[in-house]
């Protein structure tokens, strides 16, 4: 993934934020909305963008779109710059491929003693019975 290229397809739109901001917030677009399209991603081979399309269903437009917003400080630019990293840290978790999980065999050494401890119970068990006559 070409952090630098992808950041270039991004497209950021401000609108009028709600919260902290008095007076300010009747008439600055602080909040910052970033969509990105993952079909029409030059950046991203196919195999990313199959990748991110399936890790980041819950998270897309029925279009395949993804939309961040961030209205956490009164600063157009500060809030371009978190909503860039938080998206930077989305796309990195979307496209690892994980790890193809091996299962173990168990040692025959572990089998046996399982196995002679049961026993070993069972005896113990066993002796605690009253005799037969």
């Amino acid at each position: 993934m070409n952090k630098e290229l992808i950041i270039q397809e991004l497209d950021f739109k401000a609108v009028r934020s709600s919260g902290a901001g008095g007076q300010n917030v009747n008439k600055v677009a602080s909040k910052v909305v970033l969509n990105f399209n993952i079909q029409e991603s030059k950046a991203l081979t196919e195999e990313e963008k199959l990748l991110a399309t399936t890790n980041l269903a819950n998270r897309l437009t029925n279009e395949g779109i993804l939309i961040l917003n961030c209205d956490e400080d009164r600063s157009q630019i500060r809030n371009k710059d978190i909503v860039i990293k938080r998206f930077i840290q989305i796309m990195d978790g979307a496209l690892v491929v994980p790890k193809i999980r091996k299962p173990t065999r168990i040692p025959k050494s572990v089998i046996k003693k399982r196995l002679k401890n049961k026993k070993n119970l069972s005896e113990k068990k066993q002796l605690r019975k009253p005799p037969e006559h």
